[in-house]
């Protein structure tokens, strides 16, 4: 055994540079000799007060500094981080801690929710940005005063995060990482891009989510420098990216959907190199817009929290590849996988299976789940894809979301890119409403492009029939303000279907 692989490698980064920045959040800053020393007193602190290796710790933080020392403590020590939504219930708290057996808390002082769920818990509940009644502070371990403690030693695959699926549909999945494939993603990130020392790195989703934890570790393993953006905005990641010379990042689509306006009247970061678009698929004029309004390398990933990327393209390097999402990365293996149970050829769709070194540690203490989730070694996204003769990926949408009208499978992402094309929509989203006839048909939501504007829906049928057949042409239009969104930026289809998927609701 040795040394926590994550806090091993960090501090090492801190050991080759001292005094230089390594994260910047708001107006705060450490250096890399001043994260170290209070990573170091936390981790002795959290041992000091009886937080073990192996034991689960649940966060609800908003991206902060103390979320940094956490996920490096933590790795020091051993124990395991159980993250989650700032904005979550007290009910989903309680499922998903029971789930993921949590044994401590760390909470915002202002999360009268968060607090409420916690209190059964049988260890530490240490409270961040202000006092809770009958709690300890978190800051109160940092500052201890306490002689320097032997961390342990662990073996690479030590359990360090369960992340919660959104549970929309059932019981949130408890996905466990251990420590060096945490490391191994990052380590992939790394070689991918060409990350190191030089880069600074700009992470501006939730902390809660696998993207921002990747974002933030990978500087400080590199001796590169960490930018958290503590609260999204186009205008702050703009003015953040080249406040502080961001090098490098990977936003979520919506992100990059909003910022696409500011680019026509303010330059893209002048250090940027590399930008990254993650989360949901863009769509080919997005990519295209993106194109237009940066000079940087543009690539576009896709993948899941058990698998991490899996594709990657550069959009610069395959213009005409603008509608896939790439060709698997390094020691990534993707294929089709057809109902009848067998790989399917270029060209023909079904459900997009990967096998690969970045793969989940399973769900938390549901080896049932663990198994129905892989296929002879690769895992099952749930997603509707195909690959073309050259290798690249072509993102379909969920399975789940698949419209079945009269018997024939209608792809909702088919539409809406037909729809999304029509002058003053701003994005659409296509699902099955129930049809006496034919088991389901296809209602199409759209957002205008500004609040308020009215969409000719006439006009826009006849659009959709000039290059929809008769099964994918909707026949009920929603017309709503903006599409729901969870906190990637996904659009929010369950919410949508259980809206809406009942005819008598058209707009």
């Amino acid at each position: 055994m040795s040394a926590s692989p994550i806090h091993a490698r960090f501090r090492q980064a801190a050991g080759r540079s001292p005094g230089k920045t390594a994260v910047i959040i708001g107006d705060v800053t450490r250096t890399y000799a001043a994260l170290a020393c209070e990573v170091d007193a936390l981790a002795g602190g959290l041992l000091a007060a009886g937080v073990q290796p192996g034991d689960h710790v649940g966060v609800l933080l908003p991206n902060c500094l103390e979320f940094v020392h956490l996920l490096l403590a933590a790795a020091g020590i051993g124990a395991v981080l159980v993250p989650m939504p700032l904005s979550s219930t007290a009910g989903a708290i309680r499922k998903a801690f029971h789930t993921a057996r949590v044994r401590h808390a760390v909470c915002w002082h202002a999360t009268p929710e968060a607090q409420a769920a916690v209190q059964e818990l049988s260890g530490l509940r240490l409270a961040i940005g202000g006092p809770v009644p009958g709690w300890q502070s978190l800051n109160d371990l940092v500052d201890r005063d306490l002689p320097a403690l032997a961390l342990p030693d662990l073996p690479p695959r030590t359990p360090y995060l369960i992340l919660l699926t959104s549970g929309s549909t059932g019981a949130p999945k408890p996905i466990q990482l251990s420590q060096e494939t945490k490391l191994a993603r990052a380590r992939s990130a790394i070689g991918l891009y060409g990350l190191g020392e030089d880069d600074v790195v700009l992470a501006a989703t939730p902390m809660h989510h696998s993207l921002a934890q990747r974002l933030t570790l990978i500087p400080l393993l590199t001796g590169g420098t960490s930018v958290i953006l503590d609260r999204y905005t186009p205008t702050a990641w703009l003015d953040t990216a080249e406040r502080h010379g961001v090098s490098f990042t990977m936003a979520v689509s919506s992100q990059l959907k909003q910022i696409i306006p500011l680019l026509d009247t303010r330059p893209a970061p002048s250090r940027l190199r590399c930008l990254v678009s993650s989360s949901a698929t863009l769509a080919p004029e997005t990519k295209a817009a993106l194109f237009a309004r940066t000079t940087c390398a543009f690539h576009e990933i896709y993948g899941a929290s058990e698998v991490a990327s899996t594709t990657d393209l550069s959009v610069r390097a395959h213009p005409d590849k603008m509608q896939s999402v790439g060709t698997p990365i390094q020691d990534v293996e993707v294929a089709i996988l057809g109902q009848d149970g067998q790989l399917q050829p270029p060209g023909q769709p079904g459900e997009i299976i990967c096998r690969t070194p970045l793969a989940f540690d399973g769900y938390f203490d549901q080896p049932e789940a663990t198994a129905a989730a892989l296929w002879q070694g690769y895992f099952r996204t749930g997603d509707l894809g195909a690959m073309d003769a050259d290798g690249f990926l072509y993102f379909l949408g969920r399975i789940k979301d698949i419209v079945i009208v009269g018997g024939i499978n209608v792809y909702p992402r088919d539409i809406e890119e037909v729809a999304e094309a029509f002058p003053g929509v701003a994005e659409a989203a296509a699902i099955a409403v129930d049809d006496p006839q034919l088991g389901e048909t296809v209602g199409l939501v759209i957002a205008p492009a500004d609040a308020g504007q009215s969409i000719n829906q006439r006009s826009l049928l006849r659009h959709c029939a000039s290059q929809l057949n008769d099964a994918q042409m909707p026949r009920h239009i929603f017309l709503v303000d903006r599409l729901p969104r969870n906190e990637m930026g996904k659009i929010d289809k369950p919410a949508l279907r259980n809206r809406l998927s009942r005819p008598g609701h058209d707009s």
